[in-house]
């Protein structure tokens, strides 16, 4: 019950600014809006409920089990060891993701398609896709082409991963990269209305929405690369000819909160306030990896209120730092200094990499280096280096400038990069490790879980798996890879 009553808290500020959605509790039933609701009122909730989806439990987790952080009590401290059962993620699963920002990017499209709007549809399929994205990296096969469909679907298939990302025809199933498509041909029709500052992220710019919208295309092929090369440089060349992506800190497609009670960044709420503030804090492992590099974001994305940065080894038992108050934890980079984040979903630094992955091991157009060294100086930037700062840091630092040795040595540098640049974003830590298997981490102390290893997908949520008979009997457990882990 202690751990239900935390996840519960911590969801308050998503509930407050979702009011559309807050008597929803089941993902196959559509909530009871008033069709009057405009897109303008549902829009800013659902971009927020997205990003507060990715920065809170999930993030927990994930930033955890990829030894950025380590778990000190509770909920964390058994991530730590790779322990979780159906019992984890309720709350993400009903709440904040099928029951919170899904149906209502699915009420946006259809009120806005009544109203002749696609500014709106176009924007909501695109976050749609996005959203779902997550569902289907975390778990797997997911309720996908028959969710959010109220009564037509009661029970909704459980839709293979494969068929999430590729589409089905034959199941009518369109594939994420249709969907991002188009809510792109959407935004390039006439529209009765248009978003401003009810657009929480682009303030209703819509070339930034393009630009947005294919750079995910970008991530999305990038998920999938191990698994379908082909598919995934097809994308990939596409979208490099259409020169219309994220090239652009100032592009980057980032979720604000505010910065008072009730409307803060989930990971501020429990790393400063919350009464489970002392459940996490800077792991020993990406201290000690930061600090190899010579890494110059590592005051900006922890604290260090102490002489010394102050960690915990990941699994680690026994007496913890005292006091609490010296603890390494989240610094304002990715919390905000107020709370008002940003959450980070969409950055020109990961389009800098993917495209460097890309170009090392499909071979998309780009120069590999050339790329990487742009990944690199984005998020630096990004942490407020200046651009001499960052000449100096890459000069001393030959061996993280230059990519080096095989392929498979390259795509380390690249992956670690982008690893230490996604601060914040467990959920891509845990993808690009489960697609490549970089970085290369030990386990933690005292492994348990499902053979002592490193989960590789969530356990799906026990009240769903037991309500709807289309879910897997029995259903896979964390050592059962994703369709597109190949690794």
């Amino acid at each position: 019950m202690k751990i239900i009553f935390r996840r519960a808290v911590l969801m308050l500020p998503l509930v407050g600014v979702l009011g559309s959605c807050t008597n929803f509790l089941d993902v196959n039933v559509t909530p009871n809006n008033p069709t009057s609701v405009p897109p303008s009122v549902l829009l800013p909730s659902s971009e927020i409920g997205t990003a507060f989806a990715s920065a809170n439990e999930i993030n927990r987790f994930t930033s955890t089990i990829m030894q950025q952080i380590a778990g000190a009590a509770n909920s964390p401290a058994t991530y730590d060891i790779y322990s979780t059962t159906g019992a984890d993620f309720g709350n993400q699963w009903r709440f904040e993701l099928y029951g919170g920002s899904l149906v209502n990017y699915q009420k946006v499209i259809d009120i806005a398609s009544a109203s002749n709007s696609p500014a709106y549809t176009g924007i909501a399929k695109i976050m749609k896709a996005y959203t779902f994205s997550m569902a289907t990296d975390i778990w797997g096969d997911v309720p996908y082409s028959q969710a959010l469909q109220g009564e037509a679907f009661p029970q909704p298939r459980v839709d293979k991963q494969e068929d999430i990302y590729k589409g089905n025809q034959s199941l009518q199933i369109q594939s994420l990269f249709d969907l991002v498509r188009e809510g792109l041909a959407d935004l390039d029709k006439t529209s009765a209305t248009k978003p401003g500052n009810d657009d929480v992220i682009f303030k209703g710019d819509l070339n930034k929405w393009r630009r947005a919208g294919n750079t995910m295309l970008l991530k999305f092929a990038n998920t999938i690369s191990r698994k379908e090369p082909a598919l995934a440089k097809q994308i990939i060349d596409q979208v490099i000819a259409s020169g219309n992506f994220i090239t652009s800190n100032a592009d980057d497609l980032n979720v604000f909160f505010g910065a008072s009670v009730g409307s803060r960044d989930p990971r501020y709420e429990y790393t400063n306030v919350s009464s489970f503030k002392d459940d996490i804090l800077l792991s020993t492992r990406y201290l000690n990896l930061l600090q190899g590099l010579n890494d110059p974001r590592l005051p900006v994305f922890f604290t260090k209120p102490a002489a010394n940065y102050v960690t915990w080894d990941n699994g680690q038992r026994g007496t913890l730092p005292s006091p609490t108050s010296s603890w390494s934890r989240y610094n304002a980079y990715v919390t905000g200094a107020n709370g008002e984040g940003p959450v980070r979903l969409i950055t020109n630094f990961q389009r800098a990499f993917i495209l460097a992955e890309s170009a090392l091991v499909l071979g998309t157009a780009g120069d590999p280096q050339a790329l990487y060294t742009e990944g690199i100086r984005a998020s630096m930037t990004l942490a407020g280096q200046t651009a001499a700062q960052i000449d100096a840091y890459l000069a001393a630092n030959p061996k993280v400038a230059i990519l080096s040795g095989s392929t498979q040595e390259k795509l380390a540098q690249i992956i670690t990069q982008k690893y230490i640049a996604f601060t914040g974003n467990g959920l891509e830590l845990w993808n690009d490790w489960r697609r490549t298997g970089y970085p290369t981490q030990q386990p933690a102390q005292n492994a348990a879980g499902v053979d002592a290893t490193r989960p590789v997908r969530a356990v799906y949520v026990t009240f769903e798996n037991e309500r709807n008979p289309n879910f897997p009997n029995p259903a896979p457990q964390s050592n059962v890879k994703v369709w597109w882990d190949v690794d």
